[in-house]
Protein backbone atom coordinates (compact mmCIF):
# COMPACT_ATOMS: atom_id res chain seq x y z
CA UNK A 1 0.00 0.00 0.00
CA UNK A 2 2.98 2.54 0.52
CA UNK A 3 4.67 1.91 -2.61
CA UNK A 4 1.12 2.53 -4.37
CA UNK A 5 1.13 5.50 -2.66
CA UNK A 6 4.53 6.61 -3.75
CA UNK A 7 3.82 6.21 -6.65
CA UNK A 8 0.56 7.92 -6.95
CA UNK A 9 2.62 11.19 -5.44
CA UNK A 10 5.60 10.94 -8.09
CA UNK A 11 2.56 10.68 -10.94
CA UNK A 12 0.76 13.15 -9.26
CA UNK A 13 4.00 15.21 -9.42
CA UNK A 14 5.63 14.40 -12.83
CA UNK A 15 2.49 15.28 -14.63
CA UNK A 16 2.55 19.62 -13.66
CA UNK A 17 6.48 19.21 -13.87
CA UNK A 18 6.36 17.74 -17.22
CA UNK A 19 3.93 19.87 -18.38
CA UNK A 20 6.19 22.82 -16.87
CA UNK A 21 9.09 21.63 -18.71
CA UNK A 22 7.72 21.20 -22.19
CA UNK A 23 6.89 24.70 -21.89
CA UNK A 24 8.43 27.09 -23.77
CA UNK A 25 9.68 30.89 -23.96
CA UNK A 26 8.34 32.92 -26.80
CA UNK A 27 10.58 35.08 -28.99
CA UNK A 28 9.22 38.26 -30.11
CA UNK A 29 10.57 41.47 -32.12
CA UNK A 30 8.70 44.24 -33.29
CA UNK A 31 9.80 43.82 -37.16
CA UNK A 32 10.02 46.28 -38.91
CA UNK A 33 11.80 48.26 -35.86
CA UNK A 34 9.95 51.71 -35.03
CA UNK A 35 11.61 54.71 -34.49
CA UNK A 36 8.33 57.00 -34.68
CA UNK A 37 4.47 57.14 -34.36
CA UNK A 38 2.55 59.27 -35.75
CA UNK A 39 -1.33 59.47 -35.71
CA UNK A 40 -2.20 56.04 -36.95
CA UNK A 41 1.38 53.90 -37.13
CA UNK A 42 0.59 50.42 -38.19
CA UNK A 43 3.33 48.34 -35.77
CA UNK A 44 4.23 44.44 -36.84
CA UNK A 45 5.46 42.25 -34.48
CA UNK A 46 7.10 38.67 -35.53
CA UNK A 47 6.67 35.75 -32.51
CA UNK A 48 8.34 32.41 -32.23
CA UNK A 49 6.69 30.09 -30.15
CA UNK A 50 5.87 26.06 -30.79
CA UNK A 51 2.89 26.16 -28.44
CA UNK A 52 1.59 29.93 -29.61
CA UNK A 53 0.46 32.79 -27.42
CA UNK A 54 -2.77 33.34 -25.59
CA UNK A 55 -2.12 37.21 -24.89
CA UNK A 56 -0.77 39.95 -26.58
CA UNK A 57 -0.98 43.22 -25.10
CA UNK A 58 0.97 46.65 -26.11
CA UNK A 59 1.15 50.04 -24.17
CA UNK A 60 2.93 52.93 -24.58
CA UNK A 61 4.95 54.90 -22.01
CA UNK A 62 5.57 58.44 -21.95
CA UNK A 63 5.78 61.20 -19.15
CA UNK A 64 5.72 58.04 -16.35
CA UNK A 65 2.39 57.10 -17.73
CA UNK A 66 0.99 53.83 -19.34
CA UNK A 67 -1.27 53.63 -22.37
CA UNK A 68 -2.71 50.44 -23.47
CA UNK A 69 -3.04 50.42 -27.51
CA UNK A 70 -3.45 46.87 -27.70
CA UNK A 71 -4.90 43.71 -26.05
CA UNK A 72 -5.44 40.61 -27.62
CA UNK A 73 -6.45 37.45 -25.83
CA UNK A 74 -6.51 33.92 -27.77
CA UNK A 75 -8.18 30.90 -26.52
CA UNK A 76 -5.77 28.87 -23.99
CA UNK A 77 -4.91 25.90 -24.01
CA UNK A 78 -2.75 25.29 -20.80
CA UNK A 79 -2.91 21.19 -20.72
CA UNK A 80 -3.05 19.96 -24.38
CA UNK A 81 -0.79 22.60 -25.44
CA UNK A 82 1.57 19.96 -26.80
CA UNK A 83 -0.62 18.99 -29.54
CA UNK A 84 -0.04 22.00 -31.83
CA UNK A 85 2.79 23.19 -32.66
CA UNK A 86 2.79 26.69 -34.47
CA UNK A 87 5.47 28.17 -36.76
CA UNK A 88 6.67 31.78 -36.73
CA UNK A 89 3.61 34.00 -36.30
CA UNK A 90 3.10 37.86 -37.37
CA UNK A 91 0.73 40.03 -35.06
CA UNK A 92 -0.50 43.72 -36.46
CA UNK A 93 -1.73 46.46 -34.19
CA UNK A 94 -1.74 50.34 -34.56
CA UNK A 95 -0.54 52.95 -32.16
CA UNK A 96 -0.72 56.32 -32.31
CA UNK A 97 -2.49 60.09 -31.16
CA UNK A 98 -5.66 58.47 -32.17
CA UNK A 99 -6.06 55.72 -30.04
CA UNK A 100 -4.23 57.98 -27.13
CA UNK A 101 -5.21 61.45 -27.44
CA UNK A 102 -2.88 62.48 -24.24
CA UNK A 103 0.05 61.71 -26.35
CA UNK A 104 2.55 65.06 -27.47
CA UNK A 105 5.24 65.13 -29.54
CA UNK A 106 8.59 64.16 -27.97
CA UNK A 107 10.29 60.82 -26.94
CA UNK A 108 8.05 57.62 -25.58
CA UNK A 109 8.67 53.90 -25.09
CA UNK A 110 6.61 50.65 -27.06
CA UNK A 111 6.58 47.48 -25.54
CA UNK A 112 4.73 44.45 -26.21
CA UNK A 113 3.99 41.67 -24.13
CA UNK A 114 3.18 38.50 -25.00
CA UNK A 115 1.70 35.59 -23.00
CA UNK A 116 2.98 31.51 -24.19
CA UNK A 117 0.45 29.39 -24.41
CA UNK A 118 1.23 26.60 -22.14
CA UNK A 119 1.24 25.19 -18.32
CA UNK A 120 3.58 27.87 -17.48
CA UNK A 121 2.65 31.16 -19.61
CA UNK A 122 5.56 32.77 -19.49
CA UNK A 123 5.71 36.37 -20.40
CA UNK A 124 8.14 37.63 -22.75
CA UNK A 125 8.68 41.52 -24.35
CA UNK A 126 9.99 43.65 -26.62
CA UNK A 127 10.75 47.01 -26.44
CA UNK A 128 11.46 50.01 -28.48
CA UNK A 129 12.29 53.96 -27.77
CA UNK A 130 10.26 55.75 -30.29
CA UNK A 131 9.11 59.33 -30.83
CA UNK A 132 6.21 60.57 -31.12
CA UNK A 133 5.31 62.45 -34.00
CA UNK A 134 2.13 64.67 -34.65
CA UNK A 135 3.53 67.18 -36.75
CA UNK A 136 2.54 65.74 -40.41
CA UNK A 137 5.70 66.14 -43.20
CA UNK A 138 5.34 69.18 -46.02
CA UNK A 139 6.44 69.83 -48.80
CA UNK A 140 7.32 71.69 -51.92
CA UNK A 141 9.35 72.01 -55.09
CA UNK A 142 10.94 74.83 -57.04
CA UNK A 143 9.74 76.68 -59.80
CA UNK A 144 11.47 75.70 -62.13
CA UNK A 145 10.19 73.86 -65.71
CA UNK A 146 11.32 70.27 -65.89
CA UNK A 147 11.94 68.98 -69.66
CA UNK A 148 12.78 65.33 -69.36
CA UNK A 149 13.37 62.85 -71.82
CA UNK A 150 11.69 59.20 -71.53
CA UNK A 151 14.67 57.40 -70.25
CA UNK A 152 16.68 60.25 -69.05
CA UNK A 153 17.44 62.32 -66.29
CA UNK A 154 16.43 65.39 -64.49
CA UNK A 155 17.00 67.33 -61.20
CA UNK A 156 14.33 68.91 -59.20
CA UNK A 157 14.86 71.27 -55.65
CA UNK A 158 12.45 70.47 -52.70
CA UNK A 159 11.52 72.34 -50.01
CA UNK A 160 10.86 69.59 -47.01
CA UNK A 161 9.55 70.98 -43.83
CA UNK A 162 8.18 69.66 -40.66
CA UNK A 163 9.25 66.20 -39.07
CA UNK A 164 10.94 64.40 -42.08
CA UNK A 165 13.38 61.41 -42.16
CA UNK A 166 13.41 60.32 -46.21
CA UNK A 167 12.36 62.74 -49.51
CA UNK A 168 12.80 62.39 -53.03
CA UNK A 169 11.24 61.90 -56.27
CA UNK A 170 8.94 58.81 -56.97
CA UNK A 171 8.56 58.07 -60.75
CA UNK A 172 5.99 54.67 -61.01
CA UNK A 173 7.08 52.16 -59.04
CA UNK A 174 10.49 53.96 -59.13
CA UNK A 175 12.19 56.30 -55.73
CA UNK A 176 14.58 58.48 -56.12
CA UNK A 177 16.58 60.25 -53.24
CA UNK A 178 17.09 63.49 -52.31
CA UNK A 179 20.17 64.58 -50.64
CA UNK A 180 21.08 68.01 -49.06
CA UNK A 181 21.46 70.79 -51.51
CA UNK A 182 25.52 72.34 -51.63
CA UNK A 183 24.44 75.73 -51.21
CA UNK A 184 20.90 76.46 -50.39
CA UNK A 185 20.80 75.32 -46.56
CA UNK A 186 17.20 73.55 -45.55
CA UNK A 187 16.27 72.56 -49.22
CA UNK A 188 17.33 69.39 -50.87
CA UNK A 189 17.52 67.98 -54.41
CA UNK A 190 16.71 65.23 -55.97
CA UNK A 191 18.41 63.73 -59.03
CA UNK A 192 16.27 61.43 -60.75
CA UNK A 193 15.45 59.27 -63.78
CA UNK A 194 11.88 58.67 -65.86
CA UNK A 195 12.80 54.50 -66.98
CA UNK A 196 12.72 53.54 -70.41
CA UNK A 197 10.17 51.26 -69.12
CA UNK A 198 7.06 53.62 -67.86
CA UNK A 199 4.46 54.84 -69.91
CA UNK A 200 4.40 58.41 -71.07
CA UNK A 201 0.95 59.28 -68.80
CA UNK A 202 3.42 58.27 -65.15
CA UNK A 203 3.67 61.32 -62.99
CA UNK A 204 6.14 61.98 -61.60
CA UNK A 205 5.85 63.45 -57.79
CA UNK A 206 8.16 64.69 -54.97
CA UNK A 207 7.33 63.17 -51.79
CA UNK A 208 8.85 63.60 -47.91
CA UNK A 209 7.83 61.06 -44.83
CA UNK A 210 8.53 60.11 -41.86
CA UNK A 211 8.96 56.77 -40.10
CA UNK A 212 5.35 57.43 -38.06
CA UNK A 213 3.72 56.58 -41.21
CA UNK A 214 2.82 59.76 -42.66
CA UNK A 215 4.08 61.09 -46.42
CA UNK A 216 3.30 64.51 -47.97
CA UNK A 217 3.88 64.67 -51.72
CA UNK A 218 3.81 67.96 -54.23
CA UNK A 219 3.83 68.10 -58.32
CA UNK A 220 6.11 70.26 -60.72
CA UNK A 221 6.02 71.02 -63.69
CA UNK A 222 7.27 69.19 -66.19
CA UNK A 223 6.94 68.41 -69.96
CA UNK A 224 8.17 64.50 -71.10
CA UNK A 225 9.38 63.69 -74.77
CA UNK A 226 8.04 60.14 -75.40
CA UNK A 227 10.56 57.84 -77.19
CA UNK A 228 10.22 55.44 -79.32
CA UNK A 229 13.06 52.65 -78.72
CA UNK A 230 13.96 49.73 -81.02
CA UNK A 231 13.23 46.18 -81.60
CA UNK A 232 15.20 44.45 -83.70
CA UNK A 233 16.00 40.75 -83.63
CA UNK A 234 19.37 39.27 -82.41
CA UNK A 235 20.59 35.75 -84.38
CA UNK A 236 22.37 33.19 -81.96
CA UNK A 237 23.97 30.07 -83.60
CA UNK A 238 25.37 27.02 -81.38
CA UNK A 239 29.39 28.23 -82.21
CA UNK A 240 27.93 31.64 -79.81
CA UNK A 241 26.26 29.97 -76.98
CA UNK A 242 29.28 27.23 -77.32
CA UNK A 243 31.40 30.50 -76.35
CA UNK A 244 29.37 32.87 -74.05
CA UNK A 245 27.78 29.75 -72.34
CA UNK A 246 30.50 28.16 -71.46
CA UNK A 247 32.57 31.22 -70.54
CA UNK A 248 29.94 32.36 -68.13
CA UNK A 249 28.80 29.04 -66.40
CA UNK A 250 31.81 26.47 -67.22
CA UNK A 251 30.61 23.11 -65.69
CA UNK A 252 27.00 23.67 -66.32
CA UNK A 253 24.76 20.94 -67.10
CA UNK A 254 21.83 20.81 -69.62
CA UNK A 255 22.02 21.88 -72.91
CA UNK A 256 23.32 24.98 -74.64
CA UNK A 257 19.98 26.61 -75.48
CA UNK A 258 19.08 25.74 -71.86
CA UNK A 259 21.31 27.07 -69.82
CA UNK A 260 22.10 30.29 -71.95
CA UNK A 261 17.92 31.20 -71.44
CA UNK A 262 18.90 31.16 -67.62
CA UNK A 263 21.69 32.99 -67.84
CA UNK A 264 20.08 35.47 -70.39
CA UNK A 265 17.08 36.05 -67.98
CA UNK A 266 17.92 34.81 -64.04
CA UNK A 267 21.30 35.48 -64.34
CA UNK A 268 20.75 38.76 -66.07
CA UNK A 269 18.10 40.13 -63.28
CA UNK A 270 20.62 39.09 -60.85
CA UNK A 271 23.66 41.09 -62.05
CA UNK A 272 21.45 44.12 -63.11
CA UNK A 273 20.40 44.02 -59.22
CA UNK A 274 23.82 44.09 -58.30
CA UNK A 275 24.57 47.17 -60.36
CA UNK A 276 21.60 49.05 -59.12
CA UNK A 277 22.30 48.29 -55.21
CA UNK A 278 25.97 50.12 -55.96
CA UNK A 279 23.68 52.83 -55.54
CA UNK A 280 24.39 52.44 -51.92
CA UNK A 281 28.05 53.36 -52.48
CA UNK A 282 28.04 56.67 -53.46
CA UNK A 283 29.66 59.62 -52.00
CA UNK A 284 27.37 63.41 -50.47
CA UNK A 285 28.92 65.39 -53.26
CA UNK A 286 29.75 65.81 -56.37
CA UNK A 287 32.84 63.70 -57.93
CA UNK A 288 33.05 64.65 -61.71
CA UNK A 289 33.21 67.88 -63.54
CA UNK A 290 32.37 68.53 -67.50
CA UNK A 291 30.45 66.36 -69.41
CA UNK A 292 31.16 63.11 -69.49
CA UNK A 293 33.42 61.23 -72.37
CA UNK A 294 32.12 58.80 -74.52
CA UNK A 295 34.51 56.28 -75.95
CA UNK A 296 35.92 58.00 -79.27
CA UNK A 297 36.47 56.69 -82.77
CA UNK A 298 33.24 53.90 -81.81
CA UNK A 299 30.88 52.75 -84.04
CA UNK A 300 27.65 51.94 -82.21
CA UNK A 301 26.33 48.36 -82.32
CA UNK A 302 23.72 48.66 -79.92
CA UNK A 303 21.50 51.42 -78.32
CA UNK A 304 20.40 52.00 -74.94
CA UNK A 305 16.95 49.93 -74.47
CA UNK A 306 17.19 48.21 -77.65
CA UNK A 307 14.62 45.49 -77.27
CA UNK A 308 16.32 41.94 -78.41
CA UNK A 309 15.01 39.33 -80.01
CA UNK A 310 16.78 36.70 -79.83
CA UNK A 311 16.49 33.72 -83.19
CA UNK A 312 18.00 30.41 -82.81
CA UNK A 313 17.42 28.23 -85.98
CA UNK A 314 14.92 30.38 -87.04
CA UNK A 315 12.61 30.36 -83.98
CA UNK A 316 12.16 33.71 -81.48
CA UNK A 317 13.52 31.74 -78.06
CA UNK A 318 13.74 34.95 -75.82
CA UNK A 319 13.36 38.80 -75.72
CA UNK A 320 15.58 40.80 -73.68
CA UNK A 321 15.87 44.64 -73.40
CA UNK A 322 19.54 46.03 -73.57
CA UNK A 323 20.41 49.18 -70.92
CA UNK A 324 23.80 50.59 -72.43
CA UNK A 325 25.55 51.40 -75.69
CA UNK A 326 27.57 48.70 -77.17
CA UNK A 327 30.45 50.57 -78.61
CA UNK A 328 33.42 49.07 -80.57
CA UNK A 329 36.50 50.45 -81.91
CA UNK A 330 39.31 47.49 -82.41
CA UNK A 331 40.27 44.64 -80.54
CA UNK A 332 41.59 45.40 -76.96
CA UNK A 333 41.46 49.36 -76.89
CA UNK A 334 41.84 51.66 -73.56
CA UNK A 335 38.52 52.45 -72.25
CA UNK A 336 38.94 55.98 -70.44
CA UNK A 337 36.80 56.39 -67.31
CA UNK A 338 33.92 59.31 -68.51
CA UNK A 339 34.37 61.45 -65.81
CA UNK A 340 36.71 61.89 -61.87
CA UNK A 341 34.84 59.22 -59.51
CA UNK A 342 35.78 56.70 -57.77
CA UNK A 343 35.67 52.86 -58.70
CA UNK A 344 33.02 51.07 -56.43
CA UNK A 345 33.00 47.57 -58.48
CA UNK A 346 36.02 45.99 -60.63
CA UNK A 347 35.47 42.00 -61.24
CA UNK A 348 33.61 39.61 -63.15
CA UNK A 349 29.94 40.52 -63.22
CA UNK A 350 27.93 37.11 -65.23
CA UNK A 351 26.63 38.40 -68.53
CA UNK A 352 28.89 41.97 -68.37
CA UNK A 353 32.17 39.97 -67.82
CA UNK A 354 34.71 41.96 -66.52
CA UNK A 355 32.94 44.73 -65.48
CA UNK A 356 33.76 48.49 -63.73
CA UNK A 357 31.18 50.59 -62.44
CA UNK A 358 33.20 54.51 -61.08
CA UNK A 359 30.45 56.71 -58.90
CA UNK A 360 30.36 60.49 -59.37
CA UNK A 361 28.75 61.11 -56.35
CA UNK A 362 24.38 61.79 -55.43
CA UNK A 363 23.87 58.40 -57.20
CA UNK A 364 25.16 58.74 -60.09
CA UNK A 365 27.50 56.04 -61.27
CA UNK A 366 28.77 54.95 -65.13
CA UNK A 367 29.15 51.00 -66.15
CA UNK A 368 31.61 49.50 -67.80
CA UNK A 369 31.50 46.00 -69.32
CA UNK A 370 33.02 43.42 -71.59
CA UNK A 371 36.51 44.63 -70.52
CA UNK A 372 39.64 41.95 -71.51
CA UNK A 373 41.35 43.21 -68.28
CA UNK A 374 41.07 45.91 -65.72
CA UNK A 375 43.55 48.70 -65.18
CA UNK A 376 42.08 49.73 -61.54
CA UNK A 377 40.51 47.84 -58.40
CA UNK A 378 37.60 48.90 -56.28
CA UNK A 379 38.37 51.84 -54.18
CA UNK A 380 40.56 53.61 -56.60
CA UNK A 381 39.95 57.25 -57.46
CA UNK A 382 40.12 58.12 -60.88
CA UNK A 383 40.44 60.61 -63.33
CA UNK A 384 38.34 61.76 -66.48
CA UNK A 385 40.36 59.81 -69.16
CA UNK A 386 42.18 57.85 -67.20
CA UNK A 387 42.21 54.24 -68.37
CA UNK A 388 39.98 51.85 -66.57
CA UNK A 389 40.90 48.71 -68.65
CA UNK A 390 40.59 47.33 -71.87
CA UNK A 391 37.89 46.06 -74.34
CA UNK A 392 37.00 42.92 -74.76
CA UNK A 393 34.17 40.13 -75.23
CA UNK A 394 33.86 38.69 -71.68
CA UNK A 395 30.41 37.98 -70.27
CA UNK A 396 27.38 38.43 -72.81
CA UNK A 397 29.45 39.34 -75.49
CA UNK A 398 29.93 37.90 -79.18
CA UNK A 399 33.02 40.07 -80.27
CA UNK A 400 35.14 42.84 -78.94
CA UNK A 401 33.93 45.77 -77.77
CA UNK A 402 32.65 48.27 -74.22
CA UNK A 403 29.34 48.15 -73.36
CA UNK A 404 29.08 51.87 -71.45
CA UNK A 405 26.01 52.55 -69.46
CA UNK A 406 24.96 55.11 -66.73
CA UNK A 407 22.35 54.86 -63.80
CA UNK A 408 21.27 56.99 -61.62
CA UNK A 409 19.98 56.04 -58.20
CA UNK A 410 20.04 52.32 -59.41
CA UNK A 411 17.80 53.19 -62.34
CA UNK A 412 20.15 52.56 -65.80
CA UNK A 413 19.57 55.63 -67.96
CA UNK A 414 20.34 57.14 -71.42
CA UNK A 415 23.87 57.99 -71.34
CA UNK A 416 23.60 60.81 -74.59
CA UNK A 417 22.40 63.67 -72.31
CA UNK A 418 25.55 63.16 -69.76
CA UNK A 419 27.62 63.73 -72.68
CA UNK A 420 26.21 67.12 -74.12
CA UNK A 421 27.53 70.12 -71.99
CA UNK A 422 25.21 72.14 -72.62
CA UNK A 423 22.14 69.72 -71.51
CA UNK A 424 24.39 69.23 -67.87
CA UNK A 425 24.99 73.03 -67.40
CA UNK A 426 21.14 73.60 -68.10
CA UNK A 427 19.45 70.48 -66.46
CA UNK A 428 21.64 69.76 -63.67
CA UNK A 429 24.29 72.46 -62.57
CA UNK A 430 22.08 75.46 -62.85
CA UNK A 431 19.69 74.04 -60.20
CA UNK A 432 22.69 73.35 -57.55
CA UNK A 433 24.46 76.43 -58.62
CA UNK A 434 27.47 74.03 -59.49
CA UNK A 435 28.07 75.64 -62.97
Amino acid sequence: MRYLLIVIIVVVLAVPLSLVLLSNGTTLKIDPPMTAIGGVTPVQVRIENPHGIRRLTAIIEQDGKSYTVADVHETPHRVMFWRSHFGPQIRRFQAGKQQVPSLHDGKARLIVEVVSNDFRGSTDSAEADVQIVTQPPRISTDGAQHYINQGGSELVVLSPSGYVTDSGVRVGKYEFRSFPHPSQPGQRFSLFAYPWDLPADVVPVAFARNPAGAEATARFWYKLFPKKFRARDLPIDDAFLDKVVNQIDPGGSGDLLTRFLKINGEMRRQNNKTIADLRFKTADHFLWSGPFLPLTNAAIESNFADKRSYIYKGKKVDEQVHLGFDLAVTLHVSVPAANDGRVVWADNLGIYGNCVVVDHGYGLQSIYGHLSEFAVKAGDAVKKGQSLGKSGSTGLAGGDHLHFSMQVDGVQVNPIEWWDEHWIKDRILSKVNAQ
